[in-house]
């Protein structure tokens, strides 16, 4: 059986190509990594962007064009850089500027590009929590596309901006294995090792997530340990050899012999496994019109990978996701997404 479970060979030459061509960055500068489409702007300058900015919010009716052209084309350390020197300029927040002059999913998305990195995950994770019920589907996208390093730092952020423990507040809005799953890709630390090939741990777990499905009552334990305890890599070889014992997808496997939230989650942690790019551009292409969950993935991946995620929106669609922007949104909305997105892919 042919198994999804291996990276493509479009996105190999990427990767290889990006590696040619991109100077390495200071890690300060450049720690979401190397294959974004925001960059450091060139000959950038933190105290005229202020400047500018304040005469953009002091003018009639404010001028939101200038605010969305500075904003959406620096990277993240910048925008830092911007915001203290608007405090050192004119003793007010920049932030809280924004909200006065901005509305709707405009001053969303503009207060999201000012936030740290870390700082944006954690309000994305409180978003998906708070109020009435919570958006499982969303809390498992945000948490299966993150590093162990990046859910150390929001986790860390959470308890800054909310003065809350987040896996607490994980546990009082789960029940059951579902909050062991969540909390385990909350704390996953990959603990096989990712310089060698170990054949026989491979082996290992294939027979172990074949047996908690094969007994009259399934156990998700062994599938919970060893999704959220390997490397990608690892996993991609136990899943496609999972398939060809079995004789169907995982997929189907998961949704045979588990139900409710904890079929959701293995689903989504199962389905982000073989490419997070892909499963970014799966999620945009059925939900492009809804504006939160695009604004999400474009700055959290945007000094990240999504150069990535826009190749295989192409590929899913055979339409650019830039030209896909252009059509769903209008206005400085619009403006906003196509600078983050960058350019079209032909």
């Amino acid at each position: 059986m042919a198994s999804c479970y291996s990276v493509t060979p479009i996105m190999e030459a990427l990767q290889k190509s990006m590696q040619k061509t991109t100077p390495k960055a200071s890690s300060h500068a450049m720690w979401w990594g190397t294959l974004g489409t925001v960059r450091p702007f060139p000959n950038f300058n933190s105290e005229k962007d202020a400047r500018d900015i304040q005469t953009a919010l002091e003018s009639k009716d404010s001028d939101v064009n200038t605010l969305v052209r500075i904003l959406t084309n620096r990277n993240n350390v910048q925008r830092q850089s911007i915001a203290e020197s608007y405090r050192n300029l004119t003793q007010k927040e920049l932030c809280l500027a924004l909200k006065k002059a901005l509305s709707g999913g405009l001053e969303q998305l503009m207060l999201g590009l000012m936030m740290t990195p870390s700082q944006f995950d954690a309000h994305r994770l409180r978003q998906t929590i708070e109020g009435i019920g919570t958006d499982e589907e969303s809390l498992l996208a945000v948490l299966c596309t993150k590093s162990p390093q990046q859910l150390k730092d929001a986790t860390i952020a959470y308890k800054q901006e909310f003065g809350r423990y987040l896996e607490n507040d994980l546990i009082s809005e789960t029940s059951k294995d579902f909050t062991k799953l969540v909390l385990a890709i909350l704390k996953k630390e990959e603990l096989n090792s990712k310089e060698m090939v170990d054949y026989q741990l491979i082996d290992q777990d294939v027979n172990a997530l074949n047996d908690a499905v094969n007994g009259k009552k399934k156990d998700p334990a062994p599938w919970i340990q060893v999704l959220t305890t390997r490397d990608s890599n690892h996993l991609n070889r136990v899943l496609s050899r999972l398939e060809d014992l079995r004789g169907e997808t995982v997929d189907k496997t998961v949704q045979s012999h588990f139900s409710g939230d904890l079929r959701l989650g293995f689903r989504t942690l199962v389905g982000s496994i073989p490419s997070i790019p892909l499963f970014l551009a799966q999620r945009l292409h059925s939900n492009i019109k809804k504006g939160s969950l695009v604004h999400g993935i474009l700055i959290s991946h945007s000094e990240e990978d999504l150069l990535c995620v826009r190749i295989e929106y192409r590929r899913l669609t055979n339409t650019s996701l830039y030209s896909t922007l252009q059509k769903e949104y209008k206005g400085e909305m619009q403006q906003a997404l196509l600078a983050l997105c960058r350019s079209e892919d032909l």
